[in-house]
């Protein structure tokens, strides 16, 4: 299921230069992107339900989900659904954070700067943005995504900084004893 979220990168991306509707679109890519990212929990629950985790899944499942969030971030900045600002927010800490979680995984540290809630509550608020943000339109001729979602994205940038915050401070000791 990992490799789907990959391959459903330039799918996802694609969809927006088909001669379809913009409606249509945005539809598609929506329904794309969240089935992509259900994915990702689907994948974690039947591998832990199955005792079927691997070295390589724990590797390349964090990946695929950047990649995703990314690619997609990249998409609505392009489409003027989303600020730079905030991508450039989003995409820096996930680049600063894989290279310091690979760092402190060789120096044997890595429990130190492990997944935490904080963490996780920042994927779900870009989980929730980021499709709201491609709709970009009514939902139920009620909910406006495109104002839901681009507050959604902006809360998701303020936890994206906050946590990178945090990991670094749980990272810091060990950066501290390294620099001795």
């Amino acid at each position: 299921m990992t490799w789907t979220r990959i391959i459903a990168i330039p799918l996802s991306v694609g969809i927006f230069y088909l001669d379809f509707p913009v409606e249509q679109r945005n539809l598609i890519a929506t329904v794309m992107f969240v089935v992509f990212a259900a994915t990702d929990w689907l994948d974690g629950y039947l591998a832990r339900k199955l005792n079927q985790t691997s070295s390589f899944g724990a590797f390349l499942d964090p990946v695929a989900d950047k990649f995703l969030v990314c690619a997609s971030l990249l998409v609505l900045v392009h489409l003027q659904r989303a600020d730079v600002f905030v991508a450039l927010i989003i995409i820096g800490r996930e680049i600063a954070i894989s290279a310091l979680r690979e760092w402190m995984a060789q120096i044997g540290a890595s429990r130190s700067v492990a997944v935490h809630m904080l963490g996780k509550v920042k994927t779900t608020v870009q989980m929730i943005a980021i499709p709201f943000l491609l709709y970009d339109t009514r939902l139920f001729g009620l909910i406006d995504t495109h104002l839901w979602g681009t507050w959604l994205i902006w809360i998701s940038a303020i936890l994206t900084v906050w946590s990178m915050v945090y990991y670094l401070q749980k990272a810091i000791p060990e950066i501290r004893k390294r620099a001795k």
